[in-house]
């Protein structure tokens, strides 16, 4: 059945309602008539009521006789009537043609007969009403289309409406796994499909809520295991300086430097988690502005250029002219720190990393290739993830904190562009991105 509207249904129902009653009427007047025409009297039934009465009036000294009722009874029986002649004295009926008979559907004709100046007796003529039985067929048609229509707004309204209440109260239950109507009529199939989206998308904000519980519940545990370790090692060394186990001027320098370490990987820690949790508020107040991508990772690269020289690792670049772009200079710079951090330290001694900037169309596109071990297949899939490092001990004395490339990335998406991390051919890690150009 197609859809309908609302409207068309109404107009449709109006129409049932008027029509039926209608076709009943006729119906039940032709089977009573065998015709169609309703205007014209009936002009037998009244010649037959004429000659009834003249028949009763001629023969009032037979209305006792039985061989005269049974004629009159066969002529009534022709002319399709009843009749009742009552006493003059007391109005007891002194002959019925048909006692069984209903007067209900029949009018009455009545007179009296009087000879001579006397009373003789009263007359009554029961004729069947030529409409009654029409209009009450009328009424049943009424009274059926009312029932039909009345059944067709539960089947179409009512049961469709009563199961979204139903698929509302489960979803307010948290359950989302509800089965909507099929709705025939438009604005009804319109609600259920607007109830469809609404319960996919809830269905969807509890999988995406329930993933990020899992990963907060593993935030919470890799940052108490990153912070437990650095502050038991400082505890450490400070209860051996309290308790005076470092003697020497050596060892206590030795010890004091520990933990200056140990501060700088819970201060670079406490940093990297304090950027990762203010990354949406950073996209609302960033400072905007035209940067040349080349300019910043020369000062990016200054700033490892020791660190690099004290593995004896050597930075070559390939820096294109006009690699502007707009942005935020200090989270840009950012970003790139996390990138040349991840390469200095996975690139062992004597190795190489290649810096390349360059303009292609209408973005600036910008790589970082080292010659480490480059990623295993799983560190591929994860290795943007939060707080997820390749080492299974999770020893920060060969990788960070876990937040760093996932940042970096953060940082380029907001700005509009992509960071992708692949193995290149001839080994080691290759980090790759773009950041839309300033046209």
């Amino acid at each position: 059945m197609p859809a309908l509207r609302i409207r068309t249904f109404t107009v449709l129902c109006f129409f049932f309602i008027l029509s039926l009653p209608w076709i009943f009427y006729v119906t039940a007047h032709f089977i009573e008539t065998k015709t169609f025409r309703f205007s014209t009297p009936d002009e037998n039934l009244q010649r037959h009521v004429t000659e009834t009465i003249h028949t009763i009036e001629t023969n009032a000294d037979n209305w006792t006789d039985a061989n005269w009722q049974r004629q009159l009874e066969t002529q009534l029986r022709k002319a399709n009537l009843e009749v009742a002649i009552l006493s003059a004295a007391s109005n007891q009926e002194m002959y019925r043609s048909n006692p069984e008979s209903s007067s209900w559907f029949s009018s009455t004709e009545r007179f009296s007969l009087i000879e001579d100046g006397q009373l003789l007796g009263k007359v009554v003529i029961y004729v069947p009403s030529s409409r009654m039985v029409p209009t009450i067929s009328a009424i049943v048609g009424f009274l059926l289309a009312f029932i039909i229509v009345g059944i067709a707004l539960r089947r179409f309204f009512l049961q469709p409406l009563e199961r979204m209440g139903l698929v509302a109260r489960k979803i307010a239950a948290g359950e989302f796994d509800g089965q909507l109507p099929i709705g025939r009529i438009t604005e009804i199939a319109d609600v259920g499909a607007g109830f469809e989206v609404m319960m996919k998308g809830l269905r969807t904000s509890q999988h995406k809520q329930m993933a990020l519980e899992e990963e907060r519940r593993f935030m919470i545990a890799a940052i108490a295991h990153d912070l437990r370790t650095p502050l038991f090692a400082l505890r450490g060394y400070l209860d051996g300086l309290e308790q005076g186990i470092a003697k020497s001027p050596d060892k206590i320098t030795k010890y004091v430097a520990v933990c200056k370490e140990k501060s700088r990987q819970l201060d670079r820690l406490v940093e990297d988690l304090f950027t990762f949790t203010t990354m949406e508020y950073m996209e609302q107040q960033k400072n905007v502005r035209p940067i040349d991508l080349k300019d910043l990772f020369q000062q990016t690269i200054d700033g490892f250029r020791p660190l690099a020289q004290q593995k004896h690792i050597s930075i070559s670049t390939d820096f294109e002219e006009n690699c502007m772009i707009r942005g935020d200079s200090h989270l840009l710079e950012r970003a790139l720190n996390n990138l040349f951090d991840n390469a200095i330290r996975h690139t062992p001694s004597s190795g190489n990393i290649v810096v390349r900037c360059y303009k292609e169309d209408a973005n600036v596109t910008f790589s970082l290739k080292d010659t480490g071990p480059g990623f295993s297949s799983e560190e591929l899939e994860r290795v943007f993830e939060p707080l997820f490092r390749g080492e299974v001990s999770r020893n920060r004395s060969t990788g960070g904190s876990g937040l760093g490339l996932t940042i970096s990335q953060r940082i380029i998406k907001q700005h509009g562009g992509e960071l992708a991390a692949k193995n290149h051919l001839d080994g080691g890690a290759f980090i790759s991105g773009w950041l839309p150009g300033d046209n």
